[in-house]
């Protein structure tokens, strides 16, 4: 490549360091967002989670059972919890045998 001038060569530099900006942003963009990816699934994955879905479930089933069914909720409430509580800890078997499929297509 020839140069006519000095003024040639800082032309070119300052368009490739605006190129390189530019890269940057969208690498710090995408490294943020897989920081929240990161921390979205290991919410999905965490015990805290888990246990605030079994007590609202609980909680939730209790009130249905004692004002609308007029049943003792307390206990009534148990099975279909841990039902739910269940159903969580199977759902990742399931995603792995979904992702199998989807990558066989």
């Amino acid at each position: 490549m020839h140069f006519s001038s000095p003024t040639d060569i800082m032309k070119l530099i300052g368009d490739n360091m605006d190129k390189i900006k530019q890269l940057e942003k969208r690498i710090n963009v995408i490294e943020q967002r897989n920081k929240r990816v990161e921390k979205d699934k290991a919410w999905e994955t965490s015990l805290t989670r888990k246990i605030l879905l079994v007590l609202f479930t609980y909680l939730t089933l209790a009130i249905y059972f004692k004002f609308v069914l007029q049943i003792n909720p307390w206990l009534n409430a148990i099975v279909p919890t841990l039902g739910f509580y269940l159903s969580t800890l199977t759902l990742p078997f399931f995603r792995k045998i979904w992702e199998q499929f989807l990558n066989h297509k």
